[in-house]
């Protein structure tokens, strides 16, 4: 993970956040972002680029890769729960946040899989939780339904996420393993 120079991001993290909202929209608009689940209520995977981007660049290029999340989820809501901007939009922007974050914890304490673990179980329980929790707060869901659609919906997200960030992101270093070696 690169620090973010004084002046904002770094070229590369705007390049970053450039390919992983693109990835972000490619999701939500080839509707392969969402898995239909029995419940009638969407599963996701949208979260992960904002998860990736955290772990990647920090909680700047994860914040503003979760924020174009929520404004997708926002613009093409098709409940009444996520054409509330306060549901739809707030919570995405601290998946990548509290992934960054997680991440370079348990980076400090730990190996990189399970530091990129610990993230994606994070950063996805922030989308679930919040979401659900302002739908409940907001009063668009009874609390017992938020509980059920956590559960179904959660475990399966947590699991897809961590399979797809450790995929990624182990690949990713990797290569830049091999790019400092080259360059020696």
């Amino acid at each position: 993970m690169l620090e973010q120079g004084q002046g904002g991001l770094s070229t590369r993290g705007i390049v970053i956040s450039a390919v992983l909202a693109a990835i972000a929209i490619f999701l939500g608009a080839s509707r392969l972002g969402f898995i239909p689940m029995p419940t009638g209520i969407n599963a996701t995977i949208m979260h992960v680029p904002a998860i990736v981007g955290g772990i990647l660049e920090g909680p700047v290029v994860g914040g503003i890769i979760g924020t174009i999340f929520g404004l997708y989820s926002f613009f093409y809501a098709t409940t009444p729960m996520f054409k509330d901007p306060i549901v739809a939009i707030v919570p995405r922007i601290f998946i990548g946040v509290f992934a960054a974050w997680t991440y370079v914890a348990a980076r400090r304490a730990g190996r990189e899989w399970s530091a990129i673990t610990l993230a994606a179980i994070v950063g996805t329980a922030t989308n679930t939780v919040l979401v659900l929790g302002l739908g409940v707060a907001r009063h668009y869901l009874p609390s017992r339904v938020a509980w059920a659609v956590g559960l179904t919906h959660g475990i399966p997200e947590i699991i897809v996420a961590v399979i797809i960030s450790l995929a990624v992101l182990l690949s990713w270093k990797r290569v830049q393993k091999r790019e400092a070696r080259a360059r020696v």
